[in-house]
């Protein structure tokens, strides 16, 4: 039976489980994807990408995007970088230390936001059920009846092909029957890649993969799990439903759904975000301003990083605090521009800050922007006079 192929992207009879155009063993049967209709569509290193693009003699070079300069840090790097070791989010001169010959070219987002807008164009003829998650990545959902009968794979291997012959960079393209699924498989044949995971096999699957690769289970949840020997998501598959929730609470539910690969989330298009923020709990209350203030610019980093990938930016900056005896209290202040720069937060928090450090002790502190809006126009030079970039999500 046919079956797409996930290297060159025909729809082609295979020979001896081979594609019949290229020879690729690596098949996507029709069998496999009659109940699939959920989408994850990731931009491969999508900056770095653009830029290649548009400089074609440095196609075979190593680019990273970011500011050069003390402060400066990788936005993003191109495969060829990234395998010197050059990551996101990682300070540019020990970026340039791994990778000295490196080219760096600082991040236009303006023509960022421009090529993910012509992206999204083609996302639209194949569904209008688009939920973005930033400028490089989006979900699809391609359950609609009223669609053109073309197959979900199909059309999203037509996409793929589109959008490396009109916009000249290419994506990731993971299938299956629900979000969580989805983006996992997304990221499982980078670049270009197009990955399924079926309902049937996906407990297999998950099975050996780190606990890490749940959505929502960051560095500290993480290490709890560990210490509880909870490694690999069969190790969360093998406990009762109820044992979770008492260890973890509600997020204990939504794990025992994640580790069965079941996920209830629905693609909803065109979310407005409202706020972006970021927070965390102390191992021990403080009442010390320089630790509040340490932890600020930590978490201020990683809301601009946020902002950055989401092409957004706010004008509303909120301190959030939690007392040791948990009465909550927020302090805002509201900036004459929006702002997607995390030296801008952090100085503006620090003085909230400041202010709001008497003598109490805090067991929670929270840094978030409000009053988003699109990027374009946000940190007028006038205003910010600032060196340093806005870093890249972790």
């Amino acid at each position: 039976m046919p079956g797409f192929c996930r290297d060159c992207l025909t729809d082609a009879a295979p020979s001896d489980a081979r594609c019949g155009a290229c020879g690729s063993p690596r098949l996507v049967r029709h069998q496999e994807l009659e109940t699939l209709c959920v989408a994850h569509i990731d931009c491969d290193a999508f900056y770095a990408s653009v830029e290649k693009r548009d400089r074609p003699p440095l196609a075979n070079e190593p680019l990273i995007v970011g500011h050069a300069g003390g402060r400066g840090v990788v936005l993003t790097a191109c495969y060829i970088a990234r395998g010197f070791g050059v990551r996101s989010a990682m300070p540019m001169f020990q970026a340039l230390q791994r990778c000295p010959q490196a080219h760096v070219i600082q991040p236009d987002m303006a023509k960022y936001k421009r090529v993910s807008d012509e992206i999204r164009g083609i996302f639209q003829t194949a569904t209008d059920r688009i939920e973005p998650l930033s400028l490089d990545e989006a979900y699809l959902d391609l359950s609609d009846p009223q669609r053109d009968r073309v197959p979900a794979a199909e059309a999203l291997a037509g996409i793929a092909v589109q959008v490396e012959r009109e916009i000249g960079i290419t994506v990731s393209v993971g299938l299956s029957c629900n979000k969580f699924l989805a983006k996992l498989a997304s990221g499982r044949q980078k670049p270009r890649g197009f990955s399924v995971i079926g309902r049937d096999e996906a407990r297999d699957v998950l099975a050996p993969l780190s606990v890490r690769e749940i959505h929502g289970v960051g560095a500290v949840t993480a290490r709890r799990m560990e210490a509880d020997g909870l490694h690999t998501i069969g190790d969360l598959q093998a406990m009762p439903e109820a044992m979770l929730i008492a260890r973890f609470g509600k997020f204990g539910r939504r794990l025992w759904l994640y580790a069965n690969g079941n996920d209830d989330r629905r693609v909803i298009p065109d979310q407005p975000v409202k706020s972006i923020s970021a927070e965390t709990t102390f191992a021990r209350d403080t009442a010390a301003a320089g630790e509040l203030r340490d932890v600020a610019s930590r978490l201020s980093t990683r809301v601009a990083s946020q902002l950055v990938r989401k092409g957004v930016a706010g004008s509303s900056i909120v301190l959030k605090l939690k007392t040791s005896d948990f009465r909550l209290f927020t302090r805002s202040r509201r900036l004459p521009h929006r702002t997607q720069r995390a030296d801008v937060i952090y100085q503006t928090v620090a003085g909230l800050i400041d202010r709001a450090a008497d003598g109490r002790s805090f067991r929670l502190i929270g840094v978030g922007v409000g009053d988003i809006e699109a990027a374009a126009g946000a940190d007028p030079a006038d205003l910010f006079n600032f060196n340093s970039p806005v870093p890249p999500e972790p």
